[in-house]
């Protein structure tokens, strides 16, 4: 697939009307009747969702981290493969794995010292390009990590502004 193909009359009509590239994306989260899980509604798919084992729900789900994991390891993997097609790397293959470190007790209101959410995550790319020089290698992972969103989104956070019925909070 020739990325750039793909992508040049999308670019051109952003050129032409800047405020057209501009996008808002939805997630509804909606209650079941177990008050440990959930489903989130994306538009275009439901995923159900629970609480993790470790902080009382079942374990057979999805928990919140999952989720963040999963959309930094999905943005990862179809940036890189989007760049490598872009600079005409020829790869064989390109596995993006994520982890996250968080302590439960942070979660449960346990202590004071364990915050709440993530300490470390890890995003590890194993790219079997074996006819490209590390120079290439190298700008191919910088520009991944340059236009990948959601990483790009957790190194430089947002302003989150939290709505509660009518009042505004954050």
């Amino acid at each position: 697939m020739d990325v750039r193909s793909l992508q040049r009359p999308l670019k051109d009509g952003y050129r032409q009307n800047p405020t057209s590239s501009k996008i808002t994306l939805t997630a509804r989260g909606s209650q079941t009747d177990a008050p440990v899980a959930c489903s989130v509604d994306l538009g275009r798919a439901i995923y159900a969702a629970q609480a993790h084992s470790g902080v009382g729900g079942a374990g057979t789900g999805a928990c919140s981290g999952d989720l963040l994991l999963g959309a930094l390891a999905a943005c990862a993997q179809i940036t890189c493969q989007m760049v490598a097609a872009a600079m005409g790397i020829p790869t064989e293959a390109i596995g993006v794995t994520v982890e996250g470190d968080l302590d439960l007790q942070g979660t449960l209101g346990m202590s004071k010292q364990a915050p709440v959410g993530f300490e470390e995550i890890r995003v590890k790319f194993d790219v079997n390009a074996s006819r490209e020089s590390e120079e290439q290698l190298n700008a191919l992972h910088a520009k991944t990590e340059q236009y990948c969103v959601v990483l790009q989104t957790l190194l430089h956070p947002p302003k989150i502004i939290s709505l509660w019925g009518d009042k505004t909070r954050g």
